[in-house]
């Protein structure tokens, strides 16, 4: 409706401000309306990403850009928690504080550039809001997402999955009016019925839950079973980002030659990873950094030989009419699969934490993530051999 460069500017601006405002928060409450507010002006920045790479590079670019934006987000994933580490680390304005402020720089720089390159992108304001549509699918990931998140220090009790089923039958009747709404769907109608997308966000779904979980576990095993200081836990980290940035500087000269089958071999090396990190610390008292390093190299490894080109796949047969609604979803995609992670494998950590050594609980967590690894695999059969027709 206002252009996609607009959008850009607008979330930046508002995603700057909001992270100013969050860390001058006086209070918890206060701090989390302003992570709503903040969430909200993401919301608005990211999906424009795609939309623009679309728009702007030609078609024969597109595997080589999608190959590079896909492991820079999975990177950025990385880097964050160690960025944190050393932030909450220094215990400068409480610690946690600057983990606000520090978007606030990179802010007025991303706009500054923005203002300057970004190509003006067409506009149609003709186009209406399907209000319909926004209620029910924000009701609908709202009543999955909340009980995930809350459910397990609740108990589990039975409003948790009460909720959790009438998410699922909100999510049913939205896409019901998706495919019944004869005007301006929020989800064009055609993207319902095109396998290699839907193929691609199922993988997605599970790959990045199973990724994002296992993260934040091990974030949580380092620090609160090993004692790891936050700056200490944020450097285990890294070998995992070594192994990302291997996996997607190798994936760009394999991907012609192996086309899906790189996706799959990325998968493989993600479940090895979390076997090997299994196996590690599977009796033992205590474990070094080092000790975590070639699994979590690994993971890595796998997730960046998978990620850039699964981006690839999924968007390489989406129109341009196409591309708005395609690129909102995927990243809705993205963030209800990292908070269905979180809970599913955050749950599985922490009731095996208790009453066992953290090491067992780990272990436990690293054969869980085998179950949605195993479920991307298959889903990859789906795809097609190549992203686009190479002829």
């Amino acid at each position: 409706m206002f252009g996609r460069r607009r959008l850009f500017l607008i979330g930046t601006a508002g995603f700057t401000l909001m992270s100013a405002a969050c860390a001058l928060a006086p209070s918890t409450t206060v701090l989390i309306a302003f992570r709503m507010a903040q969430g909200a002006f993401g919301a608005l920045l990211i999906p424009q990403g795609f939309g623009m790479i679309k728009e702007v590079f030609a078609e024969e670019e597109m595997g080589k850009v999608f190959g590079a934006f896909g492991p820079v987000m999975g990177i950025s994933m990385l880097a964050a928690p160690i960025l944190a580490g050393l932030l909450v680390g220094v215990h400068l304005f409480d610690g946690w504080r600057l983990v606000f402020l520090i978007n606030v720089p990179i802010g007025i720089a991303t706009f500054a550039v923005a203002i300057r390159v970004l190509p003006r992108t067409v506009a149609h304001p003709g186009i209406k809001l399907d209000k319909v549509g926004v209620v029910l699918i924000a009701i609908a990931l709202t009543a999955i997402i909340y009980p995930l998140i809350e459910g397990r220090e609740a108990g589990w009790p039975a409003w948790t999955f009460a909720t959790l089923a009438a998410g699922a039958a909100v999510l049913g009747a939205f896409l019901l009016w998706e495919r019944r709404h004869s005007g301006d769907a929020l989800i064009e109608p055609s993207l319902l019925s095109n396998r290699t997308y839907v193929s691609g966000i199922l993988v997605a779904l599970t790959t990045f839950g199973a990724f994002g979980g296992l993260l934040l576990c091990v974030s949580l095993f380092t620090q609160l079973g090993e004692g790891f200081s936050a700056i200490h836990a944020g450097l285990t980290l890294i070998p995992m980002v070594l192994g990302m940035v291997a996996g997607m500087t190798t994936s760009f000269a394999l991907v012609k030659k192996l086309g899906r089958y790189l996706i799959q071999i990325g998968v493989v090396l993600i479940a090895a990873g979390n076997a090997l990190l299994a196996i590690t610390v599977t009796g033992s008292h205590g474990v070094s950094t080092w000790d975590l390093a070639p699994a979590l190299a690994i993971i890595g490894l796998g997730a960046g030989a998978s990620f850039g080109q699964l981006f690839d796949f999924i968007l390489a047969g989406v129109t341009m009419e196409e591309v708005g609604s395609a690129s909102g979803v995927l990243e809705a995609v993205q963030q209800l699969s990292s908070a269905i992670g979180v809970a599913a494998l955050g749950t599985i950590f922490f009731s095996a934490f208790g009453g066992h050594l953290p090491t067992h609980a780990l272990a436990i967590t690293a054969w869980a993530c085998l179950v949605p690894l195993i479920a991307a695999f298959l889903l990859v059969f789906r795809l097609p051999m190549q992203a686009r027709d190479e002829g």
